[in-house]
């Protein structure tokens, strides 16, 4: 029989999707910083041998 009341597990599924994105979402921007940082560590040295 189906369950009366409330959706079984609809809200933690929902926090837990939240909690993920905004994990994947926070490693992507610091990858994103590294490879800036790289990019302009790598462009200095650069312009320091000319």
């Amino acid at each position: 029989m189906a369950k009366a009341g409330r959706e079984k597990n609809t809200k933690n599924k929902a926090k837990h999707s939240k909690l993920m994105n905004r994990k994947k979402n926070k490693l992507k921007s610091e990858k994103e910083l590294r490879k800036e940082r790289l990019k302009a560590i790598i462009q200095k040295k650069n312009e320091s041998e000319l």
